[in-house]
């Protein structure tokens, strides 16, 4: 007996065991490419169906008249596990119910499937998406106490205060060190780059050549100013007059002393030629 008894037990785990590791249906999904761009309202039924996917339960009402060749109206004579097309917008998205009929007008719905793009997945139930929720937001939460937690400092003479900076300090030298890790050496520049410039540059001078003043002769060189306005002009030429006057002053008075210094018999000459 107590053999019996270790063998039944050893069983009972096994059979636990391999209930625990199928896998989870909301974590899977399945399609057949040959169905998919065919599948309208009257035979995604049919696509459900395919042996091959496993949402779909073989002992079902469906295959019960699929295999005796009835209309899918007798569903509603029979009693078990059916499915049904319960909604239906063309030609992306179907959902199929899997229910219990236990008379005409009395149905308990199982699960849903949803076909997207020909994709089959099972819709989660409330617990499935209530459970989800909670774990995510209990994740978050903890998260955020364990980043207060780090930045928290206790002394006894001084009790609890935060501190920042190490932390702050930290994200910065990461940062710089992963930014200076991701920057490339500087690359000189090719002959062909330098040409190409040298072009551009002779192109531009060639376009718009620099402009030079004409000085006249013993003047100093003027500086080229393209916006000038006329009174500066004029103020500019009468400058340029006044300051002819005295030299041509100083040279007819030089010219004069010169006759002066002169000799009487040249001056004699200079006045019978005038």
């Amino acid at each position: 007996m107590p053999l019996v008894r270790s063998t039944m037990a050893a069983n009972n785990n096994g059979s636990q065991a391999a209930s625990t590791s199928k896998e989870n249906p909301l974590s899977i999904s399945w399609h057949d490419s040959a169905w998919i761009p065919m599948l309208s309202p009257a035979n995604v039924l049919d696509y459900f169906s395919e042996r091959t996917n496993p949402f779909y339960d073989k002992s079902c009402n469906n295959e019960i008249i699929k295999m005796q060749r009835l209309s899918p109206e007798q569903l509603n004579n029979m009693t078990g596990v059916e499915y049904i097309l319960l909604h239906a917008q063309e030609p992306i998205l179907y959902v199929v119910r899997k229910q219990h009929r236990h008379s005409q007008q009395q149905v308990t719905p199982l699960a849903d499937y949803y076909i997207i793009a020909g994709v089959v997945y099972q819709a989660p139930d409330l617990y499935s998406v209530l459970n989800s929720r909670l774990l995510t937001s209990l994740h978050n939460i903890q998260s955020a106490f364990d980043e207060a937690l780090s930045y928290s400092r206790y002394h006894p003479s001084n009790g609890y205060w935060w501190e920042f900076k190490d932390k702050e300090d930290k994200k910065r030298e990461d940062k710089s060190n992963s930014q200076g890790s991701k920057k490339k050496p500087e690359e000189m520049s090719s002959a062909f780059q330098r040409q190409r410039v040298d072009m551009l540059l002779g192109e531009l001078a060639d376009k718009f050549p620099p402009k030079f003043a004409q000085p006249k002769r013993g003047d100093q060189p003027v500086p080229v100013e393209e916006d000038r306005k006329p009174g500066e002009q004029a103020a500019q030429v009468k400058e340029e007059k006044s300051e002819d006057t005295p030299n041509q002053n100083h040279s007819s008075s030089g010219s004069r002393s010169n006759q002066s210094m002169q000799p009487p018999e040249k001056r004699m000459k200079l006045s019978k030629q005038s």
